[in-house]
């Protein structure tokens, strides 16, 4: 399919996906979140170990959901513009390989939440953060008031979500909402850095990991402890474990194959 917003290039095994719509600010609309389900729909896992997302331009990640869009939605058709993206969201937030955030702007509203999807957040330090929506008389729609409050605590996501303020990028660091902060000019080097280091492991157990981490936040910890051990077990059934550990005791270098 081709994409009338979207961007995408491969760099070996690491794959980035651009959001292109700048003069919008690469604000999403219906388009765009059709055209990034179909991408995650056939994003290839065995041939890629990681995806990075950023948006087009110096100035933004994504500036938000498209309001221009909202502003005429009765509450049927604001349902499901916010079902559609909160789908999109999860089906990112549950592909078998990480995905990383380059975010190089503003990340407000929908770009906020589309950054929190992912499993890891790299800013630039121009970035802006926030959930503004209660100014234009609506809340996150697309899972913003889910993920806030698991990455930040309540209690700052309450503050954040009530007042609609938005953040810089060094207190978005402190609160935990982003892992790095780095210079604007060196953000992409420093996120395809991070891209090759999780791709140059053995993807099964990449995604093992992800899966757990995902799969027992919602677990009782007894729970999750069975669950990882089963896990864990697993991935002694593949050869990358054999090769790895193998290549460990010889002090060699593993590639792995992902079997």
């Amino acid at each position: 399919m081709d994409y009338q917003f979207l961007k995408t290039a491969e760099y070996g095994t690491v794959c980035t996906l651009t959001i292109s719509a700048p003069k919008t600010l690469n604000a999403l609309n219906t388009t765009i979140l059709q055209e990034m389900d179909d991408f995650l729909t056939h994003f290839d896992c065995n041939k890629y170990r990681c995806l990075v997302i950023t948006g087009d331009g110096e100035k933004s990640f994504v500036a938000g959901a498209d309001i221009s869009e909202m502003a005429t939605l009765n509450v049927a058709q604001g349902n499901t513009f916010g079902a559609r993206g909160a789908a999109v969201f999860r089906k990112l937030e549950t592909l078998h390989v990480p995905v990383i955030a380059a975010v190089n702007g503003f990340a407000l509203g929908g770009g906020c939440e589309l950054a929190m999807a992912c499993d890891i957040r790299i800013c630039s330090d121009n970035a802006r953060f926030g959930q503004p929506e209660v100014g234009l008389g609506i809340i996150p729609g697309f899972s913003g008031t889910v993920r806030l409050a698991r990455l930040v605590g309540m209690g700052m996501a309450k503050q954040l979500i009530y007042t609609g303020k938005a953040i810089k990028a060094d207190e978005a660091l402190r609160i935990g909402l982003v892992n790095e902060v780095v210079p604007q000019s060196e953000l992409m080097n420093r996120v395809m850095e991070v891209a090759n280091q999780i791709a140059a492991n053995a993807p099964l157990a990449v995604k093992a990991a992800k899966l757990c981490i995902n799969s027992e936040y919602d677990m009782e910890a007894d729970e999750a402890i069975i669950y990882e051990s089963g896990m864990f077990g697993r991935c002694f059934a593949t050869e990358d474990q054999k090769n790895g550990m193998a290549a460990f005791l010889n002090k060699g270098k593993c590639e792995f194959q992902g079997k």
